[in-house]
């Protein structure tokens, strides 16, 4: 879910398209994504930024927002897991469902992800309706930055997602750190397409994430169980919200910030639906299985509670992040936000083990290193931000 900040704007652009971003008045010209740090930055020595004193203040909140967005997608990420394993889900894990193995483990993750992107966005819609914002909806719909997050939103929705649930089905909570690599995969892809910065420090900081990725991985196959399915699909994942990121940064502080996530979440939820859950069942053999499967998911009373909560989780952690992003800077809104490689599996563990009395969630003391290293070294990434590099005088 968090990534790698935007670039692309353009100098001179209207109100209609800057001024009402997130948090609203960012500058159309500032530069490879500092966002409202870039307006309080004072002169100085190239990598030693300083800032006002309401600069600073601004900082600092917009960095509490972020972790805000990572507490809350841990907490997502922790009734998922419930939901998944609740009602009829729970016995469609089972062998006594007559599923296929494809269909137990990819039909199913696909109609998690459809059914909590939907509920996300059924909680998403109904605050922009409340704020009066459904007019501004349809037009962003039909602007060059709505379109790039409908595209950001099919590749971290039916993709990402999805992979994202079979991997906390398959691995368990290491599939949370794994995924966190997604701002070293934003980076990279910034540097590629964008002509974002890639300094040194950065890619230490990237070095550093991967290395705790593999450090979280090996820990899960050394537990015993088979969590390489969901290793490799945590990192799909991973892969799928970089450029989720990457896509969605540019529009970011484009249009307003609400507006952007009420098209993400449905979006996401009805290619989800429609598209992405039909095609895996047809391949399947049974174009049917789908739609028999939704309607017996939103019958299960006890698993649409709990789908309840993760997709309001959901829709609460997109929205601190953009406006993390646009208080703080998307590089370390981006940090702040990856701090969900700790909450993650802390939360599951507390939720799913500790509250619900169901074992399997225990992180080892390797994923608990892994995850705290993660954070270390998106940390890293966001600080390499603020230096210089060579390419910056011309870029």
């Amino acid at each position: 879910m968090a990534a790698d900040g935007a670039s692309g704007r353009r100098p001179g652009r209207g109100k209609s398209d800057a001024g009402r971003g997130n948090g609203g008045g960012q500058s159309a010209a500032w530069p490879r994504g500092q966002a409202a740090v870039g307006r309080d930055r004072i002169a100085g020595g190239p990598g030693a930024p300083s800032l006002s004193r309401s600069g600073l203040a601004r900082l600092w909140v917009g960095l509490a927002v972020a972790v805000g967005a990572g507490l809350a997608y841990g907490l997502y990420s922790a009734f998922l897991a419930l939901a998944t394993t609740t009602g009829v889900w729970e016995v469609w894990a089972s062998a006594r469902t007559g599923l296929s193995a494809f269909a137990a483990v990819c039909v199913l993750a696909a109609l998690a992800s459809a059914v909590n992107d939907t509920v996300s966005a059924a909680w998403s819609l109904a605050v922009t309706v409340g704020r009066g914002k459904l007019g501004e909806l349809w037009a962003a719909l039909r602007s060059r930055p709505g379109r790039v997050v409908v595209a950001a939103a099919l590749v971290g929705g039916p993709l990402a997602s999805s992979c994202y649930i079979v991997g906390l089905q398959q691995a368990g909570s290491v599939a949370i750190p794994i995924t966190a690599l997604c701002p070293a995969v934003g980076a990279v892809l910034g540097r590629l397409f964008l002509r974002q910065r890639l300094n040194a420090v950065m890619a230490a900081g990237i070095a550093v994430c991967v290395a705790a990725g593999g450090l979280a991985g090996w820990s899960a196959v050394s537990a015993g169980g088979n969590p390489a399915l969901g290793v490799g699909l945590a990192l799909v994942a991973a892969v799928g919200w970089g450029v989720e990121g990457t896509l969605g940064g540019y529009s970011a502080s484009l249009i307003d910030s609400q507006v952007a996530i009420s098209i993400r979440q449905t979006v996401s939820g009805l290619a989800n639906l429609l598209v992405l859950l039909p095609l895996l069942c047809l391949f399947d053999g049974d174009a049917t299985l789908g739609w028999r499967l939704a309607g017996q998911a939103v019958a299960s009373f006890p698993a649409m509670a709990f789908f309840a909560v993760s997709g309001l989780a959901a829709a609460v952690s997109y929205a601190m992040w953009y406006k993390g992003n646009a208080l703080c800077g998307t590089a370390l809104g981006m940090a702040g936000n990856g701090t969900y490689a700790f909450w993650g599996p802390l939360l599951c563990w507390l939720v799913v083990t500790v509250a619900a009395g169901r074992p399997g969630w225990e992180p080892s003391p390797g994923v608990w290193l892994g995850a705290a290293a993660m954070a270390a070294g998106i940390f890293v990434i966001a600080r390499g931000t603020g230096r210089g590099s060579p390419d910056d005088s011309a870029a």
